[in-house]
């Protein structure tokens, strides 16, 4: 029987749940939304290990263990910054030393004006799963509330593109 409406959020959790894969997420433009949405779904709680809101640039470097290097040169707006913030989640999320499948990140310039030399809608997903990682750049348009909505529906069509590549290898 066809679902009345697709709900990306909810094929999502069940496909984590299928292939028995975990999740974590480490957030900062979003503040929270991107878990949420997760959670939102019943029997999330056994795949989604939890989530950090990162949002001053000092914790993606102390809980994240995104490099300072990186931070000081490119601030935290970029492509390496959300694909380290991916990678670190995971470790920081982990249960009995076992690290999170998947992470899955969101950084970048909600506006309503420009940050750090970046248009507001610059938006970094980043991505880990196994050795790898992965960032998604967006330009998006809208005013505030749509952009950080927007990212919460893109990062989760990145990690559902992530798990379907899986199939592909």
């Amino acid at each position: 029987m066809p679902t009345p409406a697709a709900d990306a959020t909810a094929e999502l959790i069940a496909e984590l749940t299928i292939r028995h894969l975990t999740i974590a997420v480490a957030e900062s433009l979003t503040g929270g939304l991107l878990v949420a949405e997760l959670v939102r779904i019943p029997g999330a709680s056994a795949v989604v290990r939890g989530g950090v809101v990162a949002y001053d640039t000092a914790l993606k470097r102390s809980l994240l263990h995104v490099d300072s290097s990186v931070l000081n040169v490119h601030g935290p707006v970029h492509a390496d910054v959300a694909k380290q913030m991916a990678g670190g989640v995971r470790t920081l999320l982990a249960v009995n030393d076992v690290r999170a499948d998947i992470g899955v990140s969101t950084t970048g310039v909600a506006g309503p004006g420009p940050e750090g030399g970046h248009p507001a809608g610059t938006v970094f997903i980043g991505l880990s799963k196994g050795s790898g990682s992965w960032a998604v750049s967006l330009q998006l348009s809208g005013d505030r509330a749509e952009i950080r909505a927007e990212s919460v529906r893109r990062a989760i069509d990145a990690v559902r593109a992530l798990i379907a590549q899986g199939d592909a290898e």
